[in-house]
């Protein structure tokens, strides 16, 4: 297992309370329909925090009318403000905003709002108060509530167990919507990540722990979007391309992580932390192994699709046959009469 940095100690001037500014980031591509309804209801639930935020829609190259709804809502609303992006991708939408904000916190969801809205405070406040660096919902920790597919439900714990058994990860859900950080670790995190689409999160928050930030995670009522357009073989196959990128990085000493924690909390870096022999080793073998593991994901991904597709079949069939008996019944107690 991967070596993970130990927490370092904060300092003292991150636990002075003050006024507290938030850039919430919505990216979007071709969401014409769910747009308007998602700042609404954002801006509603944001009514009652005490801090000053901002609503940022960021369109990553939509060709139907979200640009024009977006420019709309930004000319209505003061807390609203649009960006159009000529590139897609979510990790790219979320860097081109983060990595410029004025805003102490920087967080981001989906338009769908999957996630309940209530997570929000929370997820804020231990932020502002210097208790952690980043936050982020999580879909598969004690106390959430979520509705989904068990096709979906299989895949997501497919992936997070891969991430646990090849970066060494702590945190429970990488891909949840629904994610929160501080300015100074944003700053410091971003010009690290490569990736420009879903394997962000992922990349943010392996990142994050292997510099010894703090991550608090919340649990989340959820719901699923019955009409997502993720390709999930090809994001799949994209994240495990990204977690071997990431493996023969660390191994290579790639990352500065001292450097990272050291930015994150406003210190001048006292070195570079690397692999020791042990750690390397370790990391080799996983690097050697990430294959069968690809291999045994997308052999999940199959066996979910499969398994989902059978499912469907026997209910649909039992349905039928059921609604054919019925009338079978009906019909000979008609003639019976």
């Amino acid at each position: 297992m991967a070596h993970i940095a130990p927490a370092l100690p904060r300092s003292p001037e991150r636990r002075t309370p003050r006024a507290t500014s938030v850039d919430i980031v919505v990216p979007v591509y071709n969401e014409q329909d769910a747009l308007a309804d998602c700042v609404l209801g954002l801006r509603n639930e944001i009514a009652e925090l005490p801090y000053r935020v901002q609503i940022v829609v960021v369109d990553n190259a939509s060709t139907d009318c979200t640009g024009e709804i977006g420019r709309s809502l930004a000319d209505a609303y003061p807390d609203v403000s649009y960006r159009r992006l000529q590139k897609k991708g979510r990790g790219h939408a979320l860097a081109s905003v983060w990595q410029d904000s004025p805003a102490d916190l920087c967080a981001y969801m989906d338009v769908d709002l999957s996630t309940d809205l209530a997570a929000l405070a929370p997820a804020l406040a231990v932020l502002a108060t210097g208790h952690s660096d980043l936050s982020v919902g999580s879909r598969l920790s004690q106390g959430s509530r979520v509705q989904r597919g068990m096709k979906r439900e299989m895949i997501s714990r497919t992936y997070n167990l891969t991430l646990k058994l090849t970066l060494g990860t702590r945190y429970s859900d990488a891909q949840c919507g629904f994610k929160a950080i501080r300015r100074d670790a944003a700053q410091a995190l971003l010009p690290h990540i490569s990736d420009t689409g879903w394997f962000f999160d992922t990349e943010l928050l392996t990142l994050a722990e292997w510099s010894g930030l703090r991550i608090h995670e919340i649990p989340v009522d959820w719901r699923d979007d019955p009409i997502s357009s993720v390709d999930i073989l090809a994001t799949a196959s994209a994240d495990l391309r990204g977690i071997a990128r990431m493996l023969g990085a660390r191994l290579r000493g790639r990352y500065p992580l001292a450097h990272i924690a050291a930015a994150a909390a406003g210190r001048q870096p006292s070195g570079t932390a690397r692999l020791g022999l042990a750690g390397q080793l370790v990391s080799f073998c996983m690097i050697g192994a990430l294959s069968t593991m690809a291999f045994a994901q997308l052999g999940a991904l199959v066996a979910a699709n499969l398994l989902a597709t059978v499912v469907r079949f026997v209910l649909f069939r039992h349905w039928v046959f059921r609604r054919d008996r019925s009338g079978e019944d009906l019909s000979l107690a008609q003639q019976r009469g």
